[in-house]
């Protein structure tokens, strides 16, 4: 027998080998051609056989590669530098210990704000990953053409327009329509009235939301249009609730003056009369879940017109804290409908009314600096926790001396009590980690060790690469 044919039939006899071992069965006889190496002992025999097919397939048998080998573009560079390879291990041991989408999001979302980018053995996004940060579009786009059959577009311009719209892939294209918005508004409305209907409709409503960067008058005739002619519901919706932002929301009509009816206006105080909006509660399910259907699909202003109020004034009168459900139904009215007077003037009152975790949900309205001094004042004065701190900052918050809050003071006692454990306090560090500067961050290591802490915990690995991290990121 040739080596050429040995190796054809030793391949062909190991699925048999393999099966046999499977079922739990000797498979020494399937493999005659090694009858003199496997020897007598038929324990001795299926060791050897053991090792000799491992062997065999590990060198001798390679996979075939496809007919037609397709070269991939080379990964594109990104607009910022990747993290220093000393802090590359730190990244990878944090990014491998979120589970959750949420917890990677979080630490990329922060590298980005201080200038900074993975490197892309570490992490790369998926094409979908609409949350990751904008500077991450090239390695999208490339993860998109990795995944697809098409050849790569030449994309020769930053610059988008209707001409060149079909070289972008869709990650590109929508971080370079909205720096178009950024600086033109008008023509970024214009290539998106040229081309807008020929996408699909979750890729319209993204690029729609777009138009909340600068929206004006100008764009009310697009807006009309799309509420008029656009096949998709959620589309229709969103440009509605931008009309109502340039107070062409609904009309009042039955739904408005029902919605009224679970609110009343009154007066209270002897000396200093205010006017105060109380909800009044739902008797049953039913009406619980008709008052939501009712506020999901209202405007602010046809809600306080119905009310016999001016938005700001429905605003001003709100009577926080008695009904969450209401509070947070009136915050997604304000982030959706109102202006942005309106949105300013319910991120004061919540402040003030110490509802401030509600200042997250109007997030996508608050520009990332007013979000960080939020964040800030509310640690000071009302000594919420880091993490709820963290989810209302987002990664612009950089807080210098963050365990002299009441919130730091708690987590030193807590860390220092004589029943502490080693896993406790793992979420909370993990935020001050992601909010405090540069110097906060080494000053919260250090108090942190005095207290007892060892320098190589992993619970304070968030606050040690911030700590190694240059900030080469825009200061709020």
């Amino acid at each position: 027998m040739t080596d050429a044919l040995k190796a054809e039939a030793i391949y062909d006899a190991m699925g048999t080998v393999l099966t046999r071992w499977t079922m739990g069965s000797a498979a020494a006889a399937a493999a005659p051609f090694w009858r003199a190496e496997l020897g007598e002992d038929p324990a001795e025999a299926e060791l050897r056989l053991l090792a000799l097919s491992g062997q065999f397939l590990g060198i001798a048998v390679t996979a075939e590669p496809a007919s037609t080998l397709r070269v991939l573009p080379d990964i594109p560079a990104l607009a910022l530098p990747t993290l220093p390879e000393a802090l590359r291990p730190l990244a990878r041991r944090m990014l491998a210990a979120k589970k959750q989408a949420q917890g990677k999001t979080e630490l990329v979302d922060f590298l980005a704000a201080r200038g900074w980018t993975t490197h892309p053995a570490d992490w790369m996004p998926e094409a979908g990953d609409d949350d990751a940060p904008d500077v991450y579009a090239p390695w999208r786009d490339w993860a998109e053409i990795a995944a697809s059959n098409n050849a790569a577009r030449q994309q020769t311009n930053d610059h988008i327009t209707v001409g060149n719209w079909d070289d972008f892939w869709p990650a590109a294209r929508k971080v370079a329509l909205a720096e178009l918005r950024r600086r033109d508004p008008s023509a970024a409305r214009a290539v998106l009235e040229a081309k807008l209907g020929n996408e699909g409709a979750d890729t319209r409503l993204r690029l729609l939301s777009l138009l909340s960067e600068r929206l004006s008058d100008d764009d009310i005739a697009f807006l009309e249009a799309i509420v008029a002619n656009d096949r998709a519901p959620k589309v229709k919706a969103l440009a509605t609730s931008l009309l109502a932002r340039l107070g062409r929301g609904q009309v009042i009509g039955e739904d408005a003056a029902e919605l009224a009816g679970f609110f009343s206006v009154k007066t209270r105080g002897i000396l200093r009369r205010a006017r105060v909006i109380e909800a009044e509660r739902p008797k049953t399910p039913a009406q619980w879940q008709r008052r939501k259907a009712l506020l999901d699909g209202a405007d602010l202003a046809s809600f306080a017109g119905a009310l016999g109020i001016t938005p700001q004034e429905l605003i001003a009168a709100w009577d926080w804290n008695v009904d969450p459900a209401a509070d947070m139904a009136l915050i997604n009215l304000v982030v959706a409908t109102g202006t942005d007077t309106q949105v300013a003037d319910v991120a004061k009152a919540i402040g003030q009314h110490d509802a401030t975790g509600l200042i997250v949900a109007l997030a996508p309205r608050i520009a990332p600096t007013e979000r960080a001094r939020q964040a800030e004042a509310a640690l000071n004065t009302h000594g919420i926790r880091f993490e709820l701190a963290q989810t209302m900052a987002g990664p612009a918050a950089r807080l210098n001396d963050p365990l002299s809050a009441p919130a730091g003071k708690a987590l030193l006692a807590a860390l220092r009590s004589d029943d502490a454990k080693p896993s406790d306090q793992v979420a909370e560090l993990h935020a001050l980690g992601l909010i405090a500067s540069r110097e906060g961050a080494r000053r919260s290591l250090e108090r942190l060790t005095a207290a007892g802490l060892l320098q190589g915990d992993p619970r304070l690995d968030m606050l040690r690469l911030n700590a190694a991290l240059d900030d080469k990121g825009a200061k709020p």
